[in-house]
């Protein structure tokens, strides 16, 4: 069976793309367009994960969040609009299992929803990995957290899809339209430079870390993962 999911959003063309990527990827998505029906729609249908604006018409999605976690343990991932600290606090004093700031990416969405479900083991599906160690080097996908020689370095979530997605295969060449097609998605209509740019840019986060692996550019193909 299909894992539900609830969106709780007052923007209805947010709420409509969240409905299409998460139904692309098997989830059974039922939307609400303000704090009080999705309340409702929550007792009423018992989602596996609720995505919840915090800023909606007759309740705020922390007065949601909070009813919710007073029924129960419903795994609440909040969407806010701020980024400050204070905003992400209240969210998870509320109860919020993980939040999101917008504008955001769909797929750290269905990362941290992945992320959210095998921490409270909705899914019943044994979990993918999405943390790869190698010598010097932590790909942290849950936590969008890329680690060289045990530092934490700041890194777009592009930089991070392209390098997990290339070391989770190491010593396999990936031409660019693949890296577009798996990493940009369907609907990217770029070309293939910004393949090009991110990894010059990973490259440059890269520089020294540790001569046991790299990456590699395979000439008049694409690139790769390379570990020794």
């Amino acid at each position: 069976m299909a894992v539900s999911v609830l969106v709780v959003e007052d923007d209805r063309n947010i709420a409509e793309l969240l409905q299409l990527y998460l139904q692309k990827e098997g989830y059974a998505v039922t939307l609400a367009f303000d704090g009080g029906e999705g309340l409702a729609k929550f007792r009423s249908l018992k989602p596996d994960l609720v995505l919840l604006d915090v800023m909606m018409p007759v309740m705020d999605g922390h007065a949601v969040c909070r009813t919710i976690r007073a029924e129960g343990q419903t795994p609440v991932i909040m969407l806010t609009a701020k980024g400050e600290t204070d905003d992400k606090v209240s969210g998870l004093k509320a109860g919020a299992d993980d939040y999101i700031t917008k504008p955001f990416e769909m797929r750290e969405v269905l990362a941290r929803i992945e992320a959210v479900l095998r921490r409270s083991d909705c899914t019943g599906a044994a979990p993918k990995a999405r943390r790869l160690v190698f010598d010097n080097l932590v790909i942290d996908m849950d936590a969008f957290e890329l680690n060289i020689k045990g530092e934490k370095v700041d890194a777009p979530p592009k930089e991070m899809e392209l390098l997990f997605y290339l070391a989770s295969s190491p010593n396999r060449v990936y031409t660019r339209n693949q890296l577009l097609d798996e990493v940009w998605g369907f609907d990217y209509f770029g070309d293939s430079r910004t393949v090009d740019v991110h990894v010059k840019r990973l490259r440059e986060k890269l520089e020294g870390a540790s001569n046991r692996w790299s990456l590699k550019t395979v000439w008049g193909v694409g690139y790769k993962f390379e570990v020794l």
